[in-house]
């Protein structure tokens, strides 16, 4: 019998895997499909995951394939939001298919051990695990559907998933562009329309929009290259050059979310337990970061570190964080879709005020990125630089606490016993915010504050 059995084989579910094992628990995976699905419906990583990546050793990777974009979009408005303020070494978002990411993390989930099996799909919950298509049980003591908004687990569970159905629906389509426009991403928006246009790698680029034809009623059949072409000219007055589809779709703007991450031994993460329309690319990053804050928790409870009592904390830090993620993603879909006089000129005054007002700017900013996440013990801990060459990130990377004690030894709280220890100050700590009085802080090994004192 395994610890944890995981339901998905996508971003999500392979990243949990990895933690899972960095924690010492068995766990296997369960996947349909024989590989990565070669259409990304994920395209954009923000900064708080390239930082999650750094605290497991493999940003390295993402850097070096990506395509860097010094600025984030809230509405597909004309002025964007510069990331360069942000406290992060990683003050921007890279462009890199979600297929890319799949690998990578796939990589990583074999290389700790975990267990993945493809062309297998689980069809149902069993007392002692799950059920599988040719009728195998596969026996753990916690089951994670991390498969998606139609999740089999989550309705197996009997689970409730509350929200709104779509009313209105966006179209993508990755091509091939004899006339790109300059500048790297290009936003148009019209009384016709708008779309975004968005380099990936290997020479093709992204255009994803929408018009007053998707509002209200589902366009008819799938997308197709002459469609696109005809909506693209319409908005933009060009069509690119737009030709050799690698992926043409429609989305909608359904929004729901899971009315609880935990029944007994079943829990939830990524798209499982919310889904929404994707504005401003941050669905694989919060169901990234489900898993980062999962991983720890049910690794320590299912090897007996930690209570099952360990487990509630996961619902209750996430799903406010889904929540707010929900009305982010709806607040900009009206945005985006405002293609009335009334709406365009609303459109202009937000667009105005974030090119106007830095405050605003960067809270939207810390916002999307995932910096803002604040769990009640604390935010993330930045990337402390000690005196002995070592950094907090790099010290994360064992998968346990971190506890910065500056007090010779006299620290008041329990610690976990395989803490990793620092007593080495901290070499800019007169730069960082509200580090230069802490005297001791543990760190959890997802990167946020356990607890801290001065």
């Amino acid at each position: 019998m395994d610890d944890v059995v995981v339901v998905g084989a996508g971003p999500v579910g392979l990243w949990l895997a990895a933690e899972l094992r960095l924690g010492g628990a068995s766990v296997t995976v369960v996947e349909p499909r024989l590989a990565p699905d070669p259409h990304s419906k994920a395209l954009t990583i923000h900064p708080r995951t390239i930082e999650v990546l750094d605290s497991r050793g493999i940003a390295d990777a993402v850097l070096a394939e990506g395509v860097p974009i010094p600025s984030g979009h809230f509405g597909s408005l004309d002025d964007r939001m510069d990331f360069s303020v942000l406290d992060t070494p990683y003050p921007f978002t890279l462009v890199l298919p979600q297929t890319r990411s799949e690998e990578l993390f796939e990589a990583r989930a074999r290389e700790l051990g975990a267990d993945i099996r493809r062309g297998r799909r689980v069809t149902a919950l069993h007392e002692e695990g799950v059920i599988v298509d040719n009728g195998e049980i596969l026996r753990a003591r916690f089951v994670v559907g991390c498969d998606g908004a139609g999740s089999t687990v989550r309705q197996a569970a009997g689970i409730d998933f509350p929200g709104t159905d779509a009313t209105t629906w966006g179209w993508l389509g990755d091509v091939v562009l004899d006339a790109p426009p300059s500048g790297g991403v290009v936003n148009v928006t019209t009384p016709r329309g708008g779309l975004m246009v968005v380099p990936m790698p290997g020479g093709v680029h992204r255009i994803v929009g929408g018009d007053p034809d998707s509002v209200h009623t589902a366009p008819p059949g799938g997308l197709t290259l002459p469609e696109l072409r005809e909506r693209v000219q319409n908005i933009a007055g060009t069509d690119f050059g737009l030709r050799d589809p690698v992926w043409l779709s429609r989305f909608g703007n359904a929004s729901r979310q899971a009315s609880a991450y935990r029944r007994d031994r079943v829990l939830l993460a990524g798209d499982a337990a919310h889904m929404h329309f994707p504005a401003g690319g941050v669905g694989l990053n919060v169901g990234v970061q489900d898993a980062m804050n999962l991983g720890w928790k049910l690794a320590a409870v299912a090897t007996g570190r930690a209570g099952e009592d360990l487990l509630d904390t996961y619902e209750a830090e996430r799903r406010p964080v889904g929540a707010d993620l929900l009305v982010h993603t709806q607040a900009q879909t009206a945005l985006m879709m405002a293609y009335s006089a009334d709406g365009q000129a609303l459109r202009g005054v937000l667009s105005g005020l974030i090119a106007t007002v830095p405050e605003l700017s960067r809270h939207l900013a810390e916002r999307l990125s995932g910096l803002d996440v604040d769990y009640g013990t604390g935010r993330r801990a930045p990337d402390l630089r000690f005196t002995d060459g070592s950094r907090l990130f790099e010290l994360l990377r064992s998968g346990r606490h971190v506890l910065l004690d500056y007090t010779a030894g006299d620290v008041a709280h329990d610690v976990p016993a395989d803490t990793v220890r620092v007593t080495t100050e901290p070499a800019e700590a007169d730069d960082l915010a509200g580090w230069a009085t802490v005297r001791a802080a543990l760190i959890r090994p997802d990167g946020h504050l356990a607890w801290s004192r001065s």
